[in-house]
C-alpha cells in the first residue's frame, strides 16, 4: 500500500520535496502529459508554523544544491500592491468601521487575480533569474483571494518554470466532483484539477 507522503513526519516530508524539486524529472517538466506545471504541498492547517520552517529549511537546501527558488508570500504581495497604490493606510482606516463582507468586496476589487495580483507575480518572475516558484500565504489572504483564482491566471504567465503551491489543507480528485482545492480541511467549492499533487509526483 501506497504510503500517505502528506501524513509523514516533517523532516520526512522536506526529504521528498527536496528529492522530488531537485530532480530533473521535476525540473524539465516530464511526466506531465502537456499541463502546466503547478503543484500543490497540502498540509494539515495546524501544522501551518511547522510548514513554514520546512518550507525555509527546502529553500536553503535547494540553493546549497544550486536550485534558484523564488518564493513570493500571497499576503506580503497583496500589501505590498495596496501600499503601492496608496490606499493600505485607507483600508486600515476603514476595516473596524465596515461589515466583514463589504471589506471583502473592497479588497476583492483591488486584489482582483486578473487586473492587479497576477500581473504583480508577472513583474517578479521578471525581475530575477529562478528555477521554481514556491507560493505561499493561501490562507492569510482568504477569502478576498482564492487560490484556484491564481492558479487559473497564472496559467499563462507562469508556465515556463514549475510553480509549487503551499496549501493549508487538502488537494482532493474524485470522478464525482473532480478536483478539488480544499482550504482548511472544510472550503470544498474551488474547482481546480490542473495541478499536481506534490506528494504524488515521482522523484
Amino acid at each position: 500500500m501506497k504510503k500517505d507522503i502528506a501524513k509523514m513526519p516533517m523532516q520526512e516530508r522536506l526529504q521528498h520535496l527536496f528529492s522530488v524539486v531537485s530532480g530533473q524529472r521535476f525540473l524539465n517538466k516530464q511526466g506531465l502529459g502537456n499541463e502546466v506545471p503547478f503543484f500543490i504541498c497540502p498540509y494539515r492547517p495546524e501544522e501551518a508554523v511547522e510548514m513554514e520552517r520546512l518550507q525555509r529549511q527546502l529553500v536553503n537546501r535547494l540553493e546549497q544544491a544550486g536550485i534558484r527558488i523564488l518564493s513570493i508570500n500571497l499576503y506580503d504581495l497583496a500589501v505590498d500592491i495596496l501600499k503601492e497604490r496608496d490606499i493600505w493606510e485607507q483600508v486600515l482606516e476603514l476595516e473596524p468601521t465596515v461589515s466583514k463582507d463589504q471589506l471583502k468586496e473592497l479588497l476583492q476589487g483591488v486584489l482582483d487575480p486578473e487586473a492587479h495580483l497576477v500581473p504583480a507575480i508577472a513583474a517578479k518572475l521578471q525581475s530575477v533569474e529562478f528555477d521554481v516558484l514556491f507560493l505561499s500565504g493561501v490562507g492569510e489572504v482568504f477569502p478576498y483571494i482564492r487560490s484556484h483564482n491564481v492558479l487559473n491566471n497564472l496559467q499563462s504567465t507562469a508556465k515556463d518554470q514549475p510553480t509549487v503551491m503551499f496549501f493549508p489543507g487538502s488537494y482532493t480528485h474524485s470522478l464525482e466532483t473532480g478536483a478539488s482545492l480544499d482550504l482548511f480541511g472544510r472550503l470544498h467549492d474551488d474547482k481546480y484539477y490542473r495541478a499536481f499533487n506534490i506528494f504524488h509526483y515521482e522523484a
